[in-house]
């Protein structure tokens, strides 16, 4: 199975390997968040910061929240400065890609001494993909540090 986006979501890892590789861990967010986006604007990604998804509950909105950057319209990219990423992280990034409609995120933590991140993919949209074998699959969370899809076999 092809990764939704991939060169998009390489070239955005690519720059935030260049920001942990030339800041390190130890800074606050904020700090990553701009040098990724000097990094990101510098390699001719087109992005929009702090971008507010509207949220809603049985069709009526609710309230807005913000991800860190919405890149070509295509991926969100969620950044955190953790010494370790944990499941209230990840469950943030994946509501946001649900909440907006977007087909794929980024969950990116520079505190850690290796940049960790994580590709995921929105249920709602790819729940099940069929290939030409006829079996199911389900599109799952990428590993942060080998960067694969995680498949699971539906049978």
């Amino acid at each position: 199975m092809e990764l939704i986006f991939k060169e998009l979501t390489h070239k955005i890892i690519g720059c935030a390997m260049e920001v942990h590789r030339v800041l390190g861990p130890g800074f606050q967010e904020y700090i990553y968040q701009r040098a990724l986006a000097i990094e990101m604007k510098n390699t001719g990604i087109k992005f929009d910061e702090e971008f507010e998804i509207p949220i809603f509950y049985k069709g009526e909105k609710i309230g807005l929240r913000r991800v860190d950057f919405l890149t070509e319209s295509k991926v969100t990219v969620e950044i955190k400065a953790k010494s370790d990423l944990d499941n209230s992280q990840l469950a943030q990034a994946i509501n946001y890609i649900e909440a907006s409609n977007i087909e794929t995120g980024l969950l990116i933590n520079f505190g850690a001494s290796s940049l960790q991140f994580k590709r995921i993919h929105n249920k709602h949209l790819f729940p099940l993909n069929p290939d030409e074998s006829g079996k199911s699959w389900f599109c799952g969370v990428t590993d942060p540090v080998s960067s694969l899809v995680l498949l699971n076999s539906i049978t």
